[in-house]
């Protein structure tokens, strides 16, 4: 955004530009600093990709957002600190905003929550898991994080391959703890991708196919019916993962 401090700045552009709710959805949505794919953006915006796509054009040419390419897809951010702290203004100004439909929002926060990603976790909950593993030492080898300055080969939204991470021993006994079968076959025992929503790492690999399905046959997740991707955590998955691996579950929903 344009300096002005001299007073003489035009605010009727970026007033105009976020006064859309289309584009206002857009914006909250990445009021917390992530990335996010042009899909995700039209989820939360509850429009067609033809129609975020127009909107997110105009934003960036308005100078609210800026976009890169990342493999297949091209990512939108905020375009500074500054364009967040106008937004957090002007939020605190406004009443509440209603909630007029349950269908544009409960999807985009569903998959945001908790989803699959190929036979692993994904989402807030797969990012929590990763991390509960790495602070307990039974995954070694990184920080979960996706440093996107330092990245070489890794890629939003895509499996990773500058961190090597491995299951120590610690690791071992907690998978035998929950009695995991870990898949057979030439995959990888330990993988990971850059979750396209959380910007960390979630586990992938055997081991990850072998926790998703033990989680399902322990009644901690299930998987869901109007959006087959999601990933639903019952009452008994609340306490479980709290439990084993010291996740509160209930603070994934407002994460």
């Amino acid at each position: 955004m344009a300096d002005t401090a001299g007073g003489d700045g035009d605010f009727t552009t970026p007033a105009e530009l976020i006064g859309h709710p289309a584009r206002s959805a857009m914006l909250r949505a990445l009021v917390d600093g992530r990335a996010l794919p042009m899909t995700m953006l039209a989820t939360e915006a509850g429009v067609a990709a033809s129609t975020a796509s127009a909107h997110l054009t105009r934003l960036v040419d308005g100078g609210l957002l800026v976009s890169r390419a990342q493999g297949r897809h091209r990512y939108y951010a905020l375009a500074s600190p500054q364009v967040a702290h106008a937004l957090e203004a002007l939020a605190a100004l406004g009443p509440p905003r209603p909630v007029r439909s349950l269908r544009a929002g409960t999807r985009a926060q569903a998959l945001r929550r908790a989803r699959t990603c190929y036979d692993h976790l994904a989402g807030h909950l797969g990012v929590a898991v990763m991390a509960a593993l790495l602070e307990r030492g039974a995954l070694v080898g990184g920080d979960g994080r996706h440093h996107a300055g330092a990245a070489t080969r890794d890629r939003l939204s895509a499996p990773g391959a500058d961190r090597d991470y491995a299951l120590t021993d610690d690791g071992r006994a907690l998978l035998d703890q929950l009695a995991v079968t870990v898949p057979a076959g030439r995959r990888r025992t330990v993988a990971y991708c850059v979750d396209w929503t959380e910007q960390r790492h979630h586990l992938g690999g055997a081991v990850g196919a072998g926790l998703l399905t033990r989680f399902t046959e322990l009644g901690w997740v299930r998987r869901g019916d109007r959006h087959p991707r999601a990933v639903g955590i019952t009452d008994d998955g609340r306490a479980g993962f709290a439990r084993v691996l010291g996740i509160d579950t209930d603070a994934l929903a407002v994460a």
